[in-house]
């Protein structure tokens, strides 16, 4: 088992090692191309009156500087992937000390009417998505808190193989966000699937051959022109024309020039980051159906983006004006190009989807792979059909440092449903958060945060967050009570939830309070439901005498030497400890 502090500090200086060697050697490529370029100068400049070795110098110079320029691009491109692979490395150790609440919190994630988004920290300052996001694209963001957000019970060891696999590649996975980072994409996505899947192309194949004509017929002209066999005037005649004839489409290939551009980063991005999940080999069925779908026979879908990106290139070049005349007005190159991109539409503009999808995919999963990395020292929950929701030793909250955190062990069957009682501060709520991350996380694929799971799937709803809302014009009171509704009407069409509720019916008086959470709680153990419910109101425990469904646990508070003293740990029973009174006085309030 390969330690993640160690590894992320070994991959710090080996990257940082790699980048300085990387800028001594791009110095010394700025030292040649400034030799090649004085020498050429020299070089012409005492030949000058024999031009034809004089131009031979020059082209050769000129040579050896572009590919020395060429070289130079490649290895400034290779160590500011290095560059990013340092800031990746140092973020994963500020994050493992617990810097990480200046992360993105995926707050646009949250909704109040979702089974449980709101109310189990998975979005938020300091929350589950905030510590686990590595995603690097908007789209895999996304994918990301829709995958915590999913409540899907199928297919969990399918994932589980995939994350695990993941898990055990960090050095690929952090490549794989280095790259991603390296390309800023102003198009997002979807929207260039949607220009795709609704452009209407404009050029039929014969053009196509006329721009070929045309530019053979350029060539015939200025070769009989150089031979003074025709007027070279004849030449800006020619020049005219193919203006005259590119004119004639300049409104829509402007259009199409607009879109592409602007796409343009995206595809080079996506380009890049289907080469790595090309040239991957995986083991794992999830991975590879993934892999699969950007396969096509004899070619490689990161090809055939690459391709887009380069004639996308070559038609930006009409911005450059004497590429825009001269191109144009002997080689008809924009319509060409323009033809290229159209005919690259039709072809692919269908699987263009799915291989958006793809890279969206490793995006979001590489995120839950990187948590598996980092917390080796979890378990994978053993999927089981037997009679126990859980069954988990050593039970924690991920997000509580290992030096801080207290474990306690779960045995929940189904459709029990569990009394919670304790003292203020002694943990009630930490725990039903650590059950509901337990459900989420197995469903997602995750390791837990336990010793050992065994785990029937479930889906989950949650009570414990609800607030009053001046827009909708609704009370405190009536906005929890629509949300007993809900919880409700779900276990009535479908019962295969785990409810988790805190301290249900605030909004009222006391006594309406006992009646009421009393008749609620029974009406869920009618529907056979399963859950836990945290409570300060003990008359609510007397139910388990009178239904078989139903346990009572407590989280103990006690007092020692005037102090207040809690061990968090979850034991059977009734709390018989309350500490309001004793912290009004420490506290000096009364």
């Amino acid at each position: 088992m390969q330690n993640p502090s160690e590894f992320y500090k070994s991959q710090l200086e080996s990257h940082n090692n790699k980048s300085k060697a990387l800028f001594k050697t791009l110095s010394l490529y700025s030292v040649l191309r400034l030799s090649v370029f004085v020498l050429t100068s020299i070089g012409i400049y005492f030949t000058f009156k024999q031009w034809q070795l004089a131009v031979a110098i020059g082209i050769i110079g000129v040579i050896i500087f572009l590919f020395l320029l060429s070289k130079y691009t490649d290895l400034k491109l290779e160590r500011q992937r290095f560059k990013r692979l340092i800031k990746i490395n140092e973020e994963e150790i500020a994050i493992a000390s617990g810097n990480f609440h200046e992360r993105s919190d995926g707050s646009e994630f949250q909704n109040p009417k979702h089974f449980y988004s709101l109310d189990i920290d998975l979005f938020g300052v300091g929350s589950f998505f905030q510590f686990t996001n590595r995603t690097t694209i908007k789209e895999g963001t996304r994918k990301f808190a829709q995958s915590l957000l999913a409540n899907q019970i199928k297919d969990i060891p399918k994932r589980q193989e995939a994350i695990k696999e993941l898990g055990k590649n960090p050095k690929w996975y952090q490549n794989y966000r280095a790259i991603a980072q390296g390309v800023e994409a102003e198009y997002s996505a979807k929207s260039i699937i949607k220009w795709l899947k609704d452009y209407k192309p404009f050029l039929s194949k014969t053009w196509f051959y006329i721009t070929l004509a045309f530019s053979l017929l350029s060539l015939v002209i200025a070769g009989l022109a150089i031979a003074e066999i025709i007027p070279v005037g004849f030449l800006g005649y020619w020049l005219i024309l193919g203006l005259g004839i590119t004119v004639k489409f300049l409104k829509k290939i402007n259009e199409l020039s607009q879109h592409s551009s602007k796409a343009k980063d995206t595809f080079r991005q996506y380009a890049l980051l289907l080469k790595q999940i090309e040239i991957k080999e995986f083991s794992s069925q999830l991975l590879q159906e993934q892999q699969c779908k950007i396969q096509l026979e004899g070619q490689k879908a990161s090809a055939i983006f690459a391709k887009l990106s380069k004639r996308i290139d070559t038609l930006d070049n009409r911005n450059n004006l004497i590429s825009a005349i001269f191109g144009n007005g002997y080689f008809l190159s924009d319509i060409r190009q323009t033809y290229y991109i159209e005919n690259w539409i039709k072809t692919y503009a269908d699987k263009v989807e799915d291989w958006f999808e793809v890279v969206t995919f490793f995006d979001a999963y590489n995120s839950l792979g990187s948590y598996a990395f980092n917390h080796q020292q979890f378990c994978y929950p053993k999927i089981s059909s037997e009679s126990h929701t859980i069954l988990a030793s050593e039970l924690g909250h991920p997000l509580l440092a290992e030096e801080k955190r207290i474990n306690s062990d779960l045995e929940l069957k189904e459709e029990e449903f569990f009394i919670i009682t304790g003292a203020n501060m002694a943990g009630k709520s930490t725990f039903l958060r650590t059950v509901a991350l337990h459900i989420v996380m197995a469903n997602v694929g995750l390791p837990v945060c336990a010793k050992q799971s065994k785990y029937k799937p479930i889906k989950l709803i949650t009570s414990m967050r609800t607030t009053d809302s001046l827009t909708d014009d609704s009370s405190y009171f009536f906005s929890e009570l629509t949300r007993l509704k809900f919880v409700v009407d779900t276990i009535e069409k479908d019962n295969n939830y785990f409810i988790i509720l805190d301290e249900i019916l605030k909004g009222t008086n006391s006594t309406d309070k006992a009646i009421g959470s009393r008749k609620f709680v029974e009406k869920l153990v009618k529907l056979n439901a399963t859950g836990i419910i945290a409570t300060h109101d003990l008359s609510l425990t007397e139910i388990e005498s009178q239904l078989d469904a139903v346990k009572n646990y407590f989280f103990d508070a006690q007092i020692v030497n005037d102090e207040l003293y809690f061990d968090y740990k979850l034991k059977q029973g009734v709390c018989q400890n309350m500490n309001a009174s004793f912290l009004l006085k420490k506290m000096e309030i009364v």
